[in-house]
């Protein structure tokens, strides 16, 4: 099931990702490596596939389920 934040939430994010989120790249022929190396070596807690290891993980994992399950219980909006 594909979930979004609605027309006014997913504006919102949008704005705050322009205001806050920065994204760089590199040209990398094996980026799966590198991305472990950099997982293992920052603090990345919102990245639950590669981070079991991280305190914050059994709880991220807990709240996005909750988040989840509110979202499917909650009127749909446009």
């Amino acid at each position: 099931m594909h979930m979004t934040f609605g027309k006014a939430g997913e504006a919102a994010l949008s704005q705050w990702m322009a205001e806050n989120a920065r994204v760089c790249w590199i040209e990398q022929s094996e980026p799966w490596i590198m991305e472990s190396e950099l997982i293992s070596q920052l603090d990345l807690p919102l990245n639950l596939g590669k981070n079991r290891h991280k305190a914050f993980h059994g709880r991220l994992k807990e709240m996005r389920a909750q988040a989840r399950q509110h979202a499917q219980e909650s009127p749909i909006s446009a």
